[in-house]
């Protein structure tokens, strides 16, 4: 056939299915065809950031010229059957970056074919494809992706085919159904272009669409920001928790840390094991330091300022095997000091027979009893040594009141204790010195800052915990609310293969 002079193979007499270069003849010289393309979106999604592509329904539409179709007559346009498409040529599109794609079938293959008298020819199909989207993550959920779309000629070059968007007045290369939404993205727009490639084989006409979405941020406010918030809002709860309630500050910094991990594992399975950090990812790991350091705040309470358990603990016998004994011990206690003070203490002492159960139990009930005496003015001339030597059993009740009320009187006749500078006691704190330990469990012993005391850590982290979270929000949402990613026109790097 390509012996045949050039001007009977544009006459209508041959027609090769297979060859393009007759579609078009002027003055004799052969030119490439020109297929015109535009594209009717019907819907978009699911977008995955799993798998890096995108979906959408659309109406692909393609228009070129076959001078050797044309005809005459009063019909100027025919609409052929789809078994023509076997029978006359066209372009061998396919989509670059297409991953899985195929023609709606239901109930007859969604295709259409219209010839004009002129020899021009519509090609419309519907088709889903399935295309990669190749994601930068770093932003992410207040990210911008670009996902591209590249459409050409699988087997032929620049010089047989070329690809253009149809344009011109009334004409929309890329077009969407009125409507249309996406459940995660906005739609912020789909710029267009065709341009050229160069292959292996040879040069290659191109078109490029690029779908510029931008993430809808509302989903991961509600199900991760605000929860993380919240759980580090409540670990700080430990701040006004005494130091000496061990097991509930340590239970809530656990329960906080173990939620935080949940919900960390919740957000990261839909994402793709990237080798860099989200925005997500930070502010996560940011929460979990301030979770921790909770923790860690405790851990240095515990350790450098916590010196008792809370309890008043009076020292004495041990606890008489004799229930009935043990509990007829306070009044006797009581009647050993004189008939004054066994009156002073009689309210105090009157549900002590039948309540507690054990000796321990009745001599915190007298001790407690005589401390609210002692503080008592008008019961303080009952009180004295004297009454407290005929009491044996009250050795421990004597160093309760040594070391509270009396013992505080007398104390504010002494000099007191030079102060150790604040510095020199957190060095001496960090440095784990025994000797300062134990003189500060001595002084509080005396003081009695031990009984549901409040540390000046504590105090100081009240106050820093919530400023410094609150300035890192700040600087993490300006960094990132205004960040955006586009894709650009080099969208198209690293798709193509050599055939």
């Amino acid at each position: 056939m390509a012996a045949l002079p050039r001007h009977i193979m544009c006459s209508h007499r041959f027609y090769d299915v297979a060859s393009r270069d007759i579609v078009t003849c002027i003055d004799l010289e052969w030119e490439p065809a020109v297929v015109r393309t535009n594209i009717l979106i019907r819907s978009m999604g699911p977008v995955s950031e799993l798998g890096m592509d995108y979906s959408m329904d659309c109406y692909f539409r393609q228009y070129w010229r076959d001078a050797r179709l044309s005809f005459k007559g009063p019909i100027k346009s025919l609409s052929l059957s789809i078994k023509m498409l076997e029978r006359i040529w066209r372009p061998d599109t396919y989509f670059y970056n297409g991953k899985q794609s195929y023609v709606h079938t239901i109930t007859v293959p969604n295709k259409l074919l219209r010839l004009s008298s002129n020899g021009d020819i519509i090609y419309s199909m519907r088709l889903t494809i399935k295309a990669t989207c190749p994601m930068e993550l770093r932003n992410f959920p207040m990210d911008t992706q670009s996902c591209p779309l590249i459409i050409g000629s699988y087997a032929y070059p620049l010089h047989s085919v070329v690809y253009e968007w149809l344009g011109g007045p009334g004409g929309v290369s890329v077009d969407f159904v009125p409507g249309m939404a996406l459940s995660q993205f906005d739609l912020m727009g789909a710029p267009h272009r065709n341009f050229t490639i160069s292959r292996r084989d040879g040069d290659f006409s191109v078109l490029q669409v690029n779908f510029n979405l931008r993430r809808n941020t509302g989903y991961f406010l509600i199900q991760v920001y605000v929860p993380c918030i919240l759980i580090v809002v409540l670990s700080w709860v430990s701040f006004w928790i005494h130091r000496e309630a061990t097991s509930d500050r340590v239970g809530l910094g656990i329960t906080t840390v173990l939620t935080l991990s949940t919900i960390s594992l919740d957000s990261r399975k839909d994402l793709p094991k990237v080798r860099h950090a989200t925005a997500l990812d930070w502010f996560l790991l940011m929460s979990f330091l301030y979770c921790i350091a909770t923790l860690l705040q405790f851990a240095a309470v515990h350790y450098f300022t916590k010196v008792g358990s809370g309890e008043i603990y009076v020292e004495g016998e041990e606890e008489d095997a004799d229930e009935g004994g043990a509990s007829r011990r306070p009044r006797a206690a009581a009647a050993a000091l004189g008939p004054a003070i066994a009156s002073a203490l009689g309210p105090a002492l009157s549900g002590a027979g039948g309540a507690p159960s054990s000796a321990r139990q009745h001599r915190r009930a007298l001790a407690l009893a005589l401390v609210d005496a002692v503080d008592d003015p008008s019961a303080r001339p009952i009180f004295g040594r004297q009454a407290l030597r005929r009491c044996s059993w009250c050795s421990g009740v004597r160093s309760l009141l040594q070391g509270g009320a009396v013992a505080a009187r007398a104390r504010g006749l002494r000099p007191r204790p030079v102060a150790v500078p604040r510095w020199r006691q957190a060095a001496l704190c960090l440095a784990g010195d025994e000797l300062f330990r134990r003189q500060r469990e001595r002084a509080a012993r005396q003081d009695h800052r031990h009984v549901n005391s409040v540390s000046s850590i504590d105090r100081a982290a009240r106050v820093l915990f919530p400023a410094s979270f609150a300035l890192l929000n700040l600087a993490y949402w300006v960094a990132y609310a205004e960040r955006e990613y586009s894709q650009g026109d080099d969208a198209a790097a690293g798709l193509y293969l050599d055939h």
